[in-house]
């Protein structure tokens, strides 16, 4: 039989930064370690894209 826990929506992983990690389990943290690693891809992925429009608006108004 299904307990009533599994009906409900599971809470969404997320990070602060800062909080205490004592009481996440070994799973908890690898978990967190890989949304981290995840989203420093995806800000370098925008720092990229940034530069490169920078990099070209730069270029185009120099010539």
């Amino acid at each position: 039989m299904a307990s009533e826990d599994d009906d409900k929506p599971r809470k969404k992983v997320s990070h602060e930064i800062g909080q205490d990690l004592s009481l996440l389990s070994v799973e908890e943290l690898a978990g967190r370690i890989a949304l981290m690693n995840s989203e420093i891809e995806r800000l370098q992925a925008a720092m990229t894209g940034k530069r490169a429009s920078k990099d070209a608006a730069n270029s185009f108004f120099k010539s």
